[in-house]
C-alpha cells in the first residue's frame, strides 16, 4: 500500500580468502551482493613447489576489505559474518604468534599454501600404510592435504616449528579464531583435509602409524578437539578487538567456516531452477554438480548415502550441505594453467598490445580472435590436430597421480597470434575433458548427475563455460551473482545469526540462477573423439615412463 513502510533488510558479510587475494561482500537476505571489495595478498615461492603466505598479511587484508563493504551501512542491520578460505596450513606458537614454516626462519611466512607440494615423500609413505581412513579420500591421500605437511614440518623443522607450535589451523579456522578468540574447528576442514570423521572423530592409530603420535598425546589440542558444523555460531561472536579491526559491531554472530570451494558449492547448488527447463528440475539436489573454477577447480557432488569413488575425495558427511555426503573431485591447476600457457607464449606481448588497443581483457580478445579464424566451423573444431593433457601440476582426480606431467601434441613451427589462440582453446578443452573424466568416474560409482552449476573466476569466460557444456553434454547453470563463493560465506553468517533455521533454507532463498548455457549436441561426435584422444595421452605418458624406467 502507498505510504506503507518496507521492512528493514538484514545484511551479512562474507569474507573469502583465495590464493592470491582476499574478497569481502555485503550480501542482503535475498542473496544480492550489495557491496564488494578485494585486495591482493602476498605469495612467496622460496623454491620449486614451496608456496607460503603470511597469516598477518591475510588478516590485515580481511580487515581492509570488510571496512570498505560496510562503509555507510546501518551497523544494526548487519547480522552475521562468515569466512571461507583455501585449505592452507597455518602454524602459530602457544601464544598464537606466527611460526616459520620455512628453513630461513621467516616467522611472518607461517602458512603453507594448499598448492604447496613439498611433502611428496611424506604423502607417499602415508599412502603406503593403506590405513582405513584413506578410503575417505578416494583411496589415496593428496599432497595438498594437511597430514603430509605436518609430517614434513616435524621431519624438517623439528626444533624451530614443530616443538614450538601451539596450534596448527586450517586457514578457514584460523580466521574464525581471529574473529572470536575460540579455537573451535569446522567439521568441513577437519573432515576434508585432516582425516577426521563425522561419526568417529580422530583415529589414534592413523596418527601413530604415520609418526605423528605426539598429536594424540595432547588430546589433539594442537589440531582441534572442539568441532562445529559449518554455519554454527562460534563462541560469543565477534570480539571487541576483531570488531574494531573489521569495522563491524562487537558481538555479531560469526559462523563456523568452510573451505572456499565448499562455500562456492553452497552458494550455487541449492538455487531454485523452476521454469528453466533443466533436467534437474523436480529432481533431488543430488542430480547437481557444483564446479568452483578459479586457480584450481573443484567438482562437488552430494549424495544421500555414502558413495566411495576411486580417486575422488570423500565421502564426507555434512562437510558442505548438512545431512548429505560430499564427494570432491578436483584439478590442481586450471586458471593457473591457462595463465601459464597464454603468458608463456612468444606471441603474448602482441596479444597484450592488441587487447589494450581494443580496450578488452586478453581472454575476451582471444575469444574474439578464435571467432575470426574459425570460418564456417564450430570454434571447438579448430583443435582437430592439437591436443593437450592438462596435468602440468599433477593429477588430483580421478587418477591421483602427482607425478603426471602436462602434454601438448600437434605443435608446428608457427608462433603467431593464431597459434596462441589455438593452444589457449586446446587448454580450455583439456580442462573440460578432465571434468568429463571426473564426472564419468563419479557416475560409474553411483552418482546420477545431469546438470552442472558453475561459479568462480573462470565461469566469467564464455568459452570456458561453453566448452564444459559441449564436452560433458550437460547444461551449465551460472548463478545470478558472479561472486557465488562470497554468497556462500554470507549464507554461513546468515545461519549463525539465527535468521534462517537451516543452511538448506538459506541456500534456496539466497542462491539465484542467472544464465543457462546448453550443450551443442550436434558437436557430440567431435568431442567424443577428442575424449578418446585425451585418454590415450595419459596411456602414452605412462607407457614411455615405463620404458625410461626399465633396466
Amino acid at each position: 500500500m502507498h505510504g506503507e513502510k518496507q521492512a528493514p533488510v538484514n545484511y551479512y558479510v562474507g569474507i573469502d580468502v583465495g590464493s592470491a587475494s582476499v574478497r569481502a561482500a555485503l550480501v542482503d537476505e535475498f542473496g544480492t551482493v550489495v557491496a564488494h571489495a578485494d585486495q591482493p595478498i602476498q605469495i612467496w615461492e622460496p623454491q620449486t613447489d614451496h608456496y607460503e603466505q603470511s597469516s598477518s598479511d591475510i588478516w590485515a587484508a580481511c580487515c581492509s576489505v570488510t571496512k570498505k563493504v560496510v562503509c555507510g551501512v546501518d551497523a544494526r542491520r548487519i547480522r552475521g559474518l562468515g569466512f571461507d578460505a583455501t585449505c592452507s596450513l597455518v602454524a602459530v606458537d602457544k601464544h598464537f604468534q606466527p611460526l616459520a614454516v620455512n628453513c630461513e626462519g621467516q616467522n611472518h611466512r607461517n602458512v603453507i599454501m594448499w598448492m604447496d607440494h613439498r611433502a611428496v615423500s611424506q604423502v607417499d609413505r602415508i599412502n603406503q600404510t593403506q590405513h582405513k581412513v584413506l578410503s575417505y579420500v578416494g583411496g589415496t591421500m593428496s599432497v595438498e592435504m594437511q597430514p603430509p605437511k605436518l609430517l614434513w614440518i616435524k621431519e624438517n623443522l623439528q626444533e624451530s616449528c614443530w616443538e614450538k607450535a601451539g596450534y596448527f589451523f586450517d586457514l578457514p579456522d584460523f580466521l574464525s579464531w581471529k574473529a572470536t578468540g575460540v579455537t573451535a574447528r569446522s567439521l568441513c576442514t577437519l573432515v576434508c583435509k585432516w582425516t577426521y570423521t563425522s561419526d568417529g572423530g580422530w583415529d589414534d592409530s592413523f596418527w601413530q602409524m604415520i609418526g605423528l603420535e605426539d598429536l594424540v598425546k595432547d588430546q589433539y589440542e594442537k589440531i582441534g578437539n572442539h568441532v562445529l558444523s559449518p554455519g554454527e555460531s562460534v563462541g560469543k561472536g565477534l570480539t571487541p578487538e576483531a570488531a574494531r579491526e573489521l569495522g563491524l559491531p562487537e558481538g555479531i554472530a560469526v559462523a563456523a567456516s568452510l573451505i572456499d570451494a565448499h562455500a562456492g558449492g553452497l552458494g550455487v547448488i541449492g538455487a531454485d531452477v523452476k521454469g528453466h527447463n533443466l533436467p534437474c528440475e523436480n529432481q533431488p539436489i543430488t542430480s547437481r554438480l557444483a564446479m568452483i573454477c578459479g586457480t584450481s577447480s573443484c567438482h562437488m557432488g552430494i549424495s544421500e548415502t555414502p558413495i566411495f569413488v576411486p580417486g575422488v575425495w570423500g565421502p564426507y558427511f555434512s562437510a558442505m550441505v548438512p545431512g548429505f555426503w560430499l564427494n570432491e573431485g578436483g584439478q590442481s591447476a586450471t586458471g593457473k594453467l591457462i595463465e601459464h600457457v597464454v603468458q608463456g607464449h612468444v606471441a603474448f606481448p602482441e596479444l597484450q598490445a592488441r587487447a589494450k588497443d581494443s580496450s578488452q581483457s586478453i581472454y575476451t580478445y582471444l575469444n574474439s580472435h578464435l571467432d575470426l579464424i574459425k570460418k564456417s566451423l564450430p570454434v571447438g573444431f579448430l583443435t582437430v590436430d592439437l591436443h593437450v593433457w592438462p596435468d602440468f601440476h599433477g593429477n588430483r582426480s580421478p587418477l591421483t597421480d602427482l607425478t603426471l606431467k602436462g602434454m601438448v601434441v600437434g605443435l608446428t613451427l608457427s608462433q603467431g597470434l593464431d597459434e596462441l589462440a589455438l593452444i589457449y582453446l586446446a587448454t580450455i578443452q583439456a580442462i573440460a575433458l578432465g571434468t568429463r573424466h571426473i564426472l564419468e568416474t563419479m557416475q560409474a560409482a553411483g552418482h546420477q548427475i545431469n546438470t552442472l552449476f558453475l561459479c568462480g573466476g573462470l565461469s566469467k569466460n564464455p568459452l570456458f563455460v561453453q566448452m564444459h557444456a559441449d564436452i560433458t553434454g550437460k547444461p551449465v547453470v551460472l548463478s545470478k551473482e558472479v561472486e557465488s563463493v562470497l554468497v556462500g560465506a554470507a549464507i554461513l553468517g546468515a545461519c549463525a545469526s539465527g535468521d534462517f533455521a537451516t543452511i538448506q533454507e538459506a541456500m534456496v532463498k539466497m542462491g539465484k540462477i542467472g544464465r543457462v548455457v546448453r550443450p551443442n549436441h550436434g558437436d557430440k561426435r567431435f568431442y567424443d573423439k577428442k575424449y578418446q584422444v585425451f585418454l590415450k595421452l595419459v596411456e602414452h605418458q605412462r607407457e614411455y615412463r615405463s620404458i625410461m624406467q626399465s633396466p
